[in-house]
């Protein structure tokens, strides 16, 4: 007072980070993690188990949307064009009310996760979010935290898979489909049928669903050779299975490559062939899944799919999905088409 200027003595900011710091350092070594230190470790980390539940969420949510849509009987349907076995591509609202609800969903939970979908060209306003509920997953699944660097993270969505057959009402066809993969790899696999309402998920190395496990229980165990490829994108895949198999081969025509890879889970298929292009949020779920129970997916020249962030989103080399005998498929595939190539060049 009396006109005298009080002056305080301010702390360097440097001083306060080494203290602070140092704090952090004996809380760390004795075992005791303050919230804030938890916040800074963890986010750069996804909890794969909540992942899970997210990704089941997502296509059981997507799956309202379609059904919605169904029971509206306005599905504003539109073509993308031709695809590249010259069938039209079509493209509803379903298409994309399953997209917004699936993505927008996943990224409010887990903001930082790379998220392929096929619809990724469309423009979401607000849509139906979702929260984390555990009791997606049957009590005696067997789940546990773990934690994976965010930046290994690809999930795959396909909001609406057989869309052609949704247009035309051939439901059982008709899947939404999660996939997550790590470090190009697919770990994770959620394939819904919106109006069964059943959802076929399997955590690679940790657990599956009861529906999935009930597919691969009840399938038949003498089942002849058969297989199943696409009712309307099969290009030349019939002939190429009577040129390699012989023309008796048991040829089940499909929609849906969720559809499909089901049929081979549950041995109502003994191979999945498709002698196109196909997208990679086809097949990821499908791809998973088979993993999980020992079975295989690969190109027709025998190349495992990497389903990472910076890989193309097409697989250009075919596909061929088993679960036993995979070589001895792809080994004639393969010898059958090097055969081939060898005569084009001679002529």
């Amino acid at each position: 007072m009396n006109g005298r200027i009080i002056k305080i003595n301010r702390i360097p900011v440097s001083v306060i980070v080494i203290i602070v710091t140092c704090i952090l350092i004996y809380l760390y070594s004795s075992g005791e993690k303050p919230a804030a230190y938890s916040i800074f470790t963890n986010q750069n980390n996804v909890n794969v188990r909540k992942l899970l539940i997210g990704a089941i969420h997502a296509a059981q949510r997507g799956g309202l949307e379609i059904v919605e849509v169904a029971q509206s009987q306005d599905l504003k349907e539109r073509s993308k064009g031709k695809t590249d076995e010259g069938a039209n591509d079509p493209y509803t609202i379903a298409d994309s009310r399953s997209h917004c609800v699936m993505k927008q969903g996943l990224l409010r939970i887990f903001p930082r996760i790379t998220i392929i979908s096929e619809e990724d060209k469309e423009t979401c306003t607000e849509s139906s979010t979702f929260d984390l509920d555990p009791t997606v997953l049957h009590e005696t699944a067997k789940v546990t935290d773990e934690l994976v660097s965010v930046h290994d993270i690809t999930v795959w969505i396909d909001p609406l898979d057989a869309t052609q057959e949704f247009t035309e009402k051939l439901y059982q066809y008709v899947t939404t489909m999660v996939c997550v993969a790590v470090k190009g790899n697919p770990i994770i696999g959620v394939i819904h049928n919106p109006f069964s309402g059943q959802t076929a998920w399997a955590w690679r190395d940790h657990s599956t669903s009861e529906y999935l496990e009930s597919i691969r229980l009840s399938g038949s165990t003498t089942i002849e050779p058969t297989i199943t490829v696409s009712r309307s994108h099969a290009g030349n895949a019939k002939d190429l299975i009577y040129a390699v198999f012989g023309e008796e081969s048991n040829i089940l025509a499909a929609a849906g490559a969720g559809y499909k890879v089901l049929q081979v889970v549950g041995n109502n298929a003994t191979a999945y062939l498709h002698s196109t292009k196909i997208k990679k949020w086809d097949i990821c779920a499908g791809d998973a899944i088979l993993r999980t129970f020992g079975g295989k997916m690969t190109t027709l020249d025998n190349q495992i799919i990497d389903y990472g962030p910076n890989e193309s989103p097409v697989n250009a080399r075919g596909l061929l999905a088993t679960m036993v005998n995979h070589e001895l498929y792809i080994d004639k595939i393969v010898a059958y088409r090097q055969g081939t190539n060898v005569k084009s060049k001679q002529r």
